[in-house]
Formats: structure tokens, C-alpha cells, sequence
């Protein structure tokens, strides 16, 4: 041994704990590694209502990290030749506004201007009411579509999860089979992620050991009073446990489960390229651009791939979870950061607040 890596990892863990006492989260996992040196670290709890201590190796919901998933099995396809990144969306999906002017490239990069079906109230008052209610993807999609589109295709940068159902569903005709099990033949089999899968479409179990997962206020309403939040702060107003909302209405933008180590593997072989060959690898990375034209230092978005600070991989929020995973191909930084809280009292990406911290911590001395 080389004595403790990282070095400071007491001053890490006293960052960790006070950034979860400071915003009311129950727990986390953290992993940190470079090369052959790891540190993992549970934190908190995994359950309030018996108490139970996070473990290092339980599932959390994912989030949106599954979009990467979805971009590397369409960006398989485009290598095999089964689609071309400029094909026009109209070509598979013939009712959607600006169809014959948006690209797939536009659906990975969150540039086509499709509204995004989950900020409707009425879809969030369904997730409120009806929390097990399972979605069909074309339902998901219908809901996006209907909306009025919000910019001429590849214009402008806007988060919707309605372009990875749309490319969830596109993975499904052009495999031949489900989108679960084309994330199991081509990512976690490939890469023994063996705790990680996307559940079929009625599930809404977690597998064990799993992390039950918290929300603040509700899906319609999660903005807390400031007096609300005092009272979050102090213990008195606990959140909700919403671990067993079905995810379906997420699918290919946020379905899928995992744990820390395996999306430690993941995230090294997404930004490593290992996915696909140099030439497409190459396509992915060098498709990230800043989503704030005035600042280039801003977080960027790619085809399928997220920049935050100097990590490339993504974040997921849903109800009940806040993840972060990211891989710095300049110092070999892996970092992965699992709450299960989605939103802090004041409304913070849980994992983000962790994740920042801890890389201006990791940070190599200027």
C-alpha cells in the first residue's frame, strides 16, 4: 500500500456528511478511482424508517444517465449502418411537427425542439395520483409531440426526454428486440455490469440490496415554503418515500438501475471509447458543445454524452434519486455519486452539490 489515496480521504468523507446534513439528504454512495486506487464510501441511510445504513454496493435508480445507454446503442447502429445520424426523423416517426427538418444527430444532442413530456402538469398529477400507472413509450411520445415545437431543429439546446423515448423506440424496431434486452447484449453483458438493468416496463421493484429513494413536496409541487424548509433542515418535515414509483414514464431517458462500481466501469468505457470503434468514439466526443453560447465553460451536451467541469459522462434525477457519474480523460478521475434524495428542501441537484465539491477537492494543486 501507498499509504491512503486519496490522500485527504477523511477531509473527503467530513465534505460528504456535512454537504447531506447541510440539505437533508438521507444518503450516498461515493466512488472515487484512478488507476488501481479506489475509495468507496457509504454514507448515511439507506432506509429512514428502520434506519438502515447505506452499503456501498446498493441499487439506486439511475436517472438519466440511461440517455448514455441509448445513445451508445443508436450510435452502434449508426456504425453498423442501420441509421445515418442525418437521417430525418420524419422517415420513422411521420407525425411529429418539423419531422423532415430533424435529425437524429438533433435527438441525441437535445436540439430538435420537441417539447418534453414531463413537464406537463397534467402528466405530473398522474405521477402524484397514480404512482405505479405503467407508460407505453408511443403514449410518452404522443404527449411531446402534441405540444407546439419550441425552435427550428438544431438551433438551440433544450433538455426533453421526449427525443431518447423517440430513440429508445427507433432501438427496439432496428434490433429486433426490447430495449432492455439490447442494453443487455450490447453494454452490461459486454462490460459484466451484472447489477445493472433497465426493468421491463409493469416492474417497478427495486432488487436487492437497493437504496429507498426520497422526495421533498410532490411531482406537481416539489418547491418547498422557505418556512418548509427550515423545517426539512431540522429533521421535523421528513420526504416521502417513492421508491416504488414505476419509472416507465423515464424509459430510455431515465429507466434503468444500477450501482456505484458498475457505472464506475460504464462511465470509464463510454468515455474511453470502448463502446464503439475510434471513428465513432471520436464522432461522440468531439459532438459536445457548450449549452450556454456565452460561456464555453458551461456545461456541455453531446450526442449522448454530457461535460460538466472537466468530467465527460452524465447526472440523473427522478423521483426519489440524484446521480452523478463522470470520468476525466485528462487525469483518469472516475466519480460517481449516488443520493437518494432528488431534490434538496431548496430545490439543489443533490449528487451535482457532492460531485462539485469533491472535484474541486480532487482538483491537482495549480
Amino acid at each position: 500500500m501507498h499509504g491512503q489515496w486519496p490522500a485527504d480521504q477523511a477531509k473527503l468523507a467530513a465534505t460528504v456528511e456535512q454537504l447531506l446534513q447541510d440539505n437533508a439528504v438521507p444518503g450516498a454512495v461515493v466512488l472515487l478511482r484512478q488507476g488501481d486506487q479506489q475509495w468507496l464510501q457509504a454514507f448515511g441511510v439507506a432506509d429512514l424508517k428502520t434506519g438502515q445504513s447505506m452499503q456501498t454496493d446498493m441499487a439506486f435508480r439511475i436517472g438519466s444517465n440511461t440517455k448514455t445507454m441509448t445513445g451508445v446503442v443508436i450510435l452502434q447502429l449508426v456504425q453498423a449502418g442501420k441509421i445515418k445520424l442525418d437521417d430525418k426523423v420524419s422517415q420513422y416517426f411521420p407525425d411529429v411537427p418539423q419531422g423532415d427538418k430533424i435529425t437524429i444527430a438533433d435527438l441525441l444532442r437535445m436540439r430538435s425542439g420537441i417539447p418534453t413530456y414531463s413537464e406537463l402538469k397534467s402528466f405530473n398529477r398522474i405521477l402524484d395520483e397514480h404512482p405505479e400507472q405503467s407508460f407505453t413509450p408511443e403514449a410518452l411520445i404522443q404527449m411531446g409531440i402534441e405540444q407546439k415545437p419550441m425552435f427550428p431543429p438544431g438551433t438551440e439546446f433544450f433538455y426533453s426526454n421526449t427525443n431518447y423515448v423517440m430513440l429508445g423506440v427507433l432501438v427496439q424496431r432496428l434490433t429486433g428486440m426490447t430495449l432492455e434486452k439490447a442494453y443487455e447484449q450490447r453494454i452490461f453483458a459486454p462490460l459484466k455490469m451484472t447489477r445493472t438493468l433497465l426493468p421491463a416496463r409493469e416492474d417497478n421493484q427495486m432488487p436487492p440490496p437497493f437504496a429507498h429513494g426520497y422526495l421533498f413536496g410532490t411531482n406537481q409541487n416539489s418547491v418547498l415554503t422557505p418556512e418548509q424548509q427550515q423545517q426539512a433542515l431540522a429533521g421535523k418535515l421528513l420526504p416521502s418515500d417513492v421508491t416504488n414509483a414505476n419509472p416507465s414514464w423515464s424509459w430510455a431517458a431515465g429507466g434503468a438501475i444500477s450501482t456505484a462500481k458498475d457505472l464506475a466501469t460504464y462511465v470509464e468505457a463510454l468515455v474511453g471509447g470502448q463502446l464503439f470503434s475510434p471513428a465513432m468514439h471520436k464522432i461522440q466526443i468531439e459532438s459536445i458543445q457548450s449549452n450556454d453560447p456565452d460561456d464555453p465553460d458551461s456545461a456541455g451536451y453531446g450526442l449522448g454524452i454530457a461535460k460538466m467541469g472537466p468530467m465527460l459522462g452524465h447526472d440523473g434525477s427522478l423521483p426519489g434519486y440524484h446521480t452523478f457519474m463522470g470520468h476525466d480523460p485528462k487525469t483518469g478521475l472516475t466519480m460517481i455519486v449516488l443520493t437518494n434524495l432528488q431534490a434538496t428542501p431548496s430545490g439543489g441537484q443533490t449528487a451535482n452539490i457532492i460531485a462539485r465539491a469533491l472535484m474541486t477537492e480532487m482538483a491537482p494543486a495549480k
